[in-house]
């Protein structure tokens, strides 16, 4: 539609309106398109003419304003278009009432009539149903879909998530021997003589004398001769008995206790036999050495089973108990994963890191799982309840001391909802107090919207009166 017909028809619509409102500022179609050309610079948008601001039907064709010092406000060229009857397409927005206007900035301030701030900026109208409940914060449509913001319902879902956790190897404690005499010696020679050997249960360790073990086998020998020769009473009995508690209680081996009194020999020496299988993770002896009753000597494991102790963080333990199962991958073996079960949770807490001791015990046949070995655990904690609310772990943005969700209001209005979280896992949340079934949080792009929340909360922190 060319321009002067466009002002022809501005023209029959103001008489028409005057008309009828008994008001008309006649102007000749000239002076509407010189006063149009004055009010736009060149690159701004055409005004056609000047509109009251209450809606009364009063037109102009220059910028004034009404009775109560408002200003008229402009129309715009693309704002006036028309159907094929003549008559004006009213959009969705020029049907619902404004309410007022809105500082462009964000700032608490707000005027019943257009007008500017003092950057020259104009106010932004607020239609019916846009009111600012004050908890909201609104994005502009561009500014959503630039940076891809999406939303999710809340739902009600099983929580079933995996702990995952750093485990080392260590010995199992119920499978570590200690060797030790029971009365003070020399050793004359050692059978096994370095560290990581591995040994059979009865094999010889070292030859050791102690003058104890001669002494008591000296005495069953008397004992047992007095015996052989007939002697009858209670004290050759108590005697003989005496001396092979004696030797049973200085730790030595049955056999040789029966060689002594097979044979009646007094051996100086012992070989002395290994109480276990497994292998010599410690060795304290040398060939040649005086050792004292009570002082370790050896100390073999059965590497036959091991434990792997996992550090739990403090807020995965709950999930955990006795009886749960793990998956292990060792560092040394990516290539095979062991299942194991929990035996044990130690009853404290380390104070350093804030976690808990985890205790899984696995098979070791082929000795492959070495002390301090590193493992990474993944927990399998059984199902739970069904929990009244869950969002997915994205959806929540957590400063440490506040967790908080935005939940989307419809036409790009979000609120910050400060929320109470649960249990984790497979990606979602436990919502135990702030959001409720069916409502819709942001899971994308929620760091744009916290942006204008936090903006918008120090915009009016700045501007509030400061407290008398």
């Amino acid at each position: 539609m060319s321009s002067s017909v466009r002002i022809a028809l501005v023209l029959a619509i103001g008489l028409v309106a005057g008309g009828a409102g008994g008001v008309w500022y006649a102007r000749a179609p000239a002076e509407f398109m010189l006063a149009g050309a004055r009010q736009n610079p060149p690159g701004d948008r055409p005004v056609l003419y000047y509109r009251d601001p209450g809606g009364a039907p009063v037109w102009s064709a220059t910028p004034k304003k009404d009775a109560h010092g408002h200003d008229y406000l402009p129309v715009y060229d693309e704002e006036v278009s028309f159907d094929p009857a003549g008559k004006k397409r009213v959009t969705a927005k020029d049907e619902r009432r404004i309410l007022y206007y809105r500082n462009p900035m964000g700032l608490p301030d707000v005027s019943p009539a257009p007008k500017k701030d003092s950057m020259g900026m104009d106010y932004v109208p607020v239609y019916e149903g846009e009111e600012d409940d004050g908890k909201t914060v609104k994005v502009s449509l561009g500014k959503i879909q630039r940076s891809g913001v999406r939303t999710q319902p809340v739902s009600a879902r099983d929580i079933v998530g995996s702990v995952r956790a750093i485990g080392t190897v260590a010995f199992d404690e119920r499978r570590l021997t200690v060797v030790t005499l029971r009365s003070d010696g020399y050793i004359d020679e050692l059978f096994v003589n370095a560290t990581g050997q591995p040994v059979r249960a009865g094999e010889p360790l070292f030859r050791v004398y102690s003058a104890d073990i001669q002494r008591a086998q000296i005495d069953l020998i008397v004992a047992m001769r007095a015996v052989q020769r007939g002697t009858v009473g209670t004290d050759a009995e108590r005697s003989f008995e005496g001396a092979m508690q004696r030797l049973r209680n200085l730790g030595v081996p049955e056999s040789r206790i029966r060689e002594v009194r097979e044979t009646g020999a007094n051996p100086r020496t012992l070989d002395w036999p290994a109480p276990s299988a497994g292998t010599v993770i410690t060795k304290r002896i040398v060939n040649g050495q005086r050792v004292t009753a009570g002082e370790e000597l050896y100390r073999i494991a059965d590497l036959s089973q091991v434990w792997v102790i996992a550090d739990v963080s403090e807020h995965d333990i709950a999930a955990i108990k006795v009886g749960t199962r793990a998956s292990l991958i060792f560092h040394a073996f990516l290539d095979r994963e062991v299942e194991g079960t929990v035996t044990f949770i130690y009853p404290e807490l380390k104070a350093e890191t804030r976690t808990a001791r985890v205790r899984i015990e696995i098979p070791n046949p082929d000795g492959r799982l070495r002390a301090d070995m590193y493992a990474d655990v993944v927990f399998h904690p059984d199902a739970g309840q069904v929990s009244a609310a869950t969002v997915p772990a994205s959806a929540v943005i957590d400063s440490g001391t506040r967790q908080v969700v935005l939940v989307a209001k419809g036409e790009a209005r979000f609120e910050p909802r400060p929320v109470k979280l649960g249990r984790r896992g497979d990606g979602y949340v436990e919502i135990l107090d702030g959001v409720v079934p069916g409502e819709e949080v942001v899971t994308a792009a929620t760091f744009l919207i916290d942006a204008e929340s936090n903006l918008r909360a120090a915009l009016q922190a700045f501007t509030q009166e400061p407290a008398k």
